[in-house]
């Protein structure tokens, strides 16, 4: 596969950067050319002169591309093409190209649109090369059916799609047929107002029936029993009464029984209706779940539902019906290691020793948070067999050469974090697998850490990239201020991770901002507690006034939780309101059995990802690991007590069931 090539002499200086060390060049010197370039580009001033100065730079793609943007409307084609032809197979081309045929869309310059268009994944730049090939004539059975598959969409589409729409209605083929297809997709995805909308082109009877089948996905009526018994109907009614379910459990199963055999439900249907009244009544464990749950037919169960069955006997501290539920499980997910690690913990309690062990052996073989918990039950180092970047030279400097490399970490350093990640994502469409890791490498290494934590793959083997996956940074900060509220630092690294990838400028959509994630509001308060200035929210996005308020807040939590780490780790991300709940309704649980019936599925994984993360920061930090069923508890143990790291992929590093 090809490599997007930069000009010959920014080629050859990379070269020959590469050649002295298996690095990416540092162009930190010539950053205040290349920031200034951008700035004339971004108000449409950059003349010759100017771009004669970044002329050999890396990111002279970006640059033309952000120029020619900014005044795409009165360039003459052959300017943009030329640029486009310069800049080919690079990702600042592929941006261009997208805003340039927008442009020709939008002044109807269809041949134009025809010469330049490549396939597009947007809708609205699809509809448009649809309407260039109407405009010169090209409606062959290619244009309709290309025309057809567009239609059969569940959501609205854009305006660009409206004529070519028009004309293949007028070629007799949006049928009825196709419109009702289109009104069922929308209707299944609750897009009701699409459904009226597509509902105006059947005729009468047609279209007052669409009507209703909108309403119902609305909120469900008695009306809905007089519809035809097609499969149709039955189709939107389950949808209706499912959606219902997760607002009234009781009301759409009392629908159900009216409307099941009205419509003349199969199990299919009655089985997505049955499911999510069992699923939104266990989820809060409600009186009458298990009676629910088990009147979902088996055909209906996912593994989302096994696991709610299985939790809802553990909430009502029926062992032998928990261990039920799992042994109901179909087989890989029976062999997750949650589920062998409870297995084992619930044929404990009920006197199985025996098979209790050779679950826990098969379990702690697996570098996870029941893996761990495993390890601790059953007296075994914990599982860990580290992967590392390939060291081969030649691999190296390839990769630090490579063009797509470099313009992305460049953008990453002056701050352009749209097109870093747009130029990342077509890097790593030509890398392999081992110049992928090392690729994030060379991005942790330039502090760009979330690399490694949304692109480095789900194999097995990518999951074992420790140093990769989980950063440290600032750790002096980390650890002082964690010796000073005496917190465990890698807890404190694991909730770091776990925020925000140790990526300092994070912010999330409530508004929580930085490395531990802090509201403004919290982060006040707790600068107040402390006595020390707070100087607004932006300054939550500088690392060390983060940490320090962060692991304060924590400090915080942990106290109003006497001290039981994991249900300040809860705290943390749901608030304290939840967690006094789950301690009222389930009073004196054990620390495994509360973490596994939280009922928010975002904290209840949260909290084992934060313990778990903080086994492979003490692995980082220390070499050995206080030990997860101690560290849940807010506990530390002498170094004698710590867990070591054993790699069972190693011959006899541990037992074999």
């Amino acid at each position: 596969m090809s490599r997007r090539i930069p000009s010959f002499l920014a080629l050859c200086l990379l070269a020959g950067a590469s050649l002295a060390q298996d690095r990416p060049p540092d162009l930190s010197g010539e950053r205040r050319a290349v920031l200034e370039a951008f700035r004339l580009a971004e108000l449409g001033q950059l003349d010759k002169a100017g771009r004669a100065r970044v002329a050999d730079h890396p990111l002279l793609p970006w640059i033309d591309a952000t120029q020619l943007r900014r005044q795409l409307a009165g360039t003459p084609a052959n300017e943009v093409r030329a640029a486009l032809r310069r800049h080919d197979g690079t990702a600042a081309a592929d941006w261009l190209r997208e805003a340039w045929l927008r442009e020709l869309a939008k002044q109807s310059r269809w041949a134009d649109f025809l010469a330049d268009y490549r396939d597009q994944s947007a809708t609205d730049l699809r509809c448009a090369h649809l309407a260039a090939r109407l405009a010169t004539g090209a409606t062959d059975a290619a244009w309709i059916a290309d025309g057809r598959a567009l239609w059969l969409s569940a959501e609205t589409l854009p305006a660009a799609c409206d004529t070519p729409f028009k004309s293949l209605q007028s070629l007799g083929q949006l049928d009825a047929d196709l419109r009702w297809q289109r009104i069922e997709l929308a209707a299944l995805a609750g897009q009701t107002g699409l459904v009226r909308f597509l509902a105006g082109g059947l005729p009468t009877g047609d279209a007052a029936l669409a009507r209703d089948y909108a309403d119902f996905i609305d909120a469900p009526h008695a009306r809905a029993a007089g519809w035809p018994k097609t499969p149709r109907s039955r189709a939107i009614a389950a949808e209706g009464l499912a959606r219902l379910a997760k607002r009234s459990p009781d009301a759409a199963g009392a629908q159900l029984a009216t409307l099941a055999p009205a419509l003349d439900f199969g199990e299919a249907e009655r089985g997505k209706v049955l499911y999510q009244v069992a699923l939104w009544t266990v989820a809060s464990y409600l009186p009458g779940s298990r009676e629910r749950l088990e009147a979902v037919p088996e055909s209906a169960y996912d593994e989302r539902l096994h696991e709610w069955r299985a939790r809802e006997a553990m909430n009502r501290r029926d062992d032998a019906g928990a261990l039920r539920a799992i042994e109901r499980m179909p087989a890989a997910q029976r062999q997750d290691p949650r589920w062998q690690y409870f297995e084992a913990r619930l044929r404990e309690r009920l006197g199985q020793h025996d098979a209790a062990k050779a679950l826990y052996l098969q379990a702690a073989g697996t570098a996870t948070f029941h893996g761990f918990l495993a390890a601790d039950r059953s007296g075994q180092p914990y599982a860990l067999c580290p992967l590392e970047p390939s060291k081969d030279p030649a691999l190296r400097a390839r990769v630090a050469r490579d063009p797509g490399l470099v313009r992305a970490l460049e953008l990453w350093e002056i701050e352009r974090l749209s097109l870093a990640t747009r130029e990342w994502a077509a890097l790593l469409r030509v890398l392999s697998p081992e110049e992928r890791k090392v690729a994030i490498e060379f991005a942790r290494d330039a502090h760009w850490y979330d690399r490694a934590v949304f692109t480095i793959g789900d194999t097995p083997d990518d999951l074992r990239h420790y140093s990769l996956r989980f950063p440290l940074h600032h750790e002096n900060v980390l650890r002082r201020e964690a010796r000073r509220h005496g917190i465990d630092p890698a807890w404190v690294a694991a909730q770091t991770r776990a925020e925000s990838a140790f990526m300092p400028n994070a912010r999330s959509h409530a508004d929580a901002r930085g490395l531990m994630q802090l509201l403004p509001s919290t982060a006040a308060r707790t600068a107040r507690k402390l006595g020390i200035a707070f100087n607004g929210a932006a300054s939550l996005y500088q690392p060390e006034t983060n940490l320090v308020l962060g692991i304060a807040h924590l400090r915080h939590e942990l106290d109003q939780h006497g001290g039981i780490a994991y249900q300040a780790i809860a705290a943390y991300n749901a608030g304290p309101t939840p967690v006094q709940r789950w301690n009222r309704d389930r009073p004196g649980f054990d620390p495994d059995f509360w973490i596994e019936t939280v009922t928010y599925k975002e904290t209840r994984d949260y909290v084992a990802r934060v313990l778990a993360f903080s086994v492979i920061y003490d692995w980082r930090l220390d070499g050995s690991a206080v030990p997860v069923g101690e560290r849940l508890l807010g506990r530390t143990v002498a170094k004698s007590a710590r867990r070591p790291f054993a790699c069972p992929l190693s011959p006899g590093s541990l037992p074999t069931p």
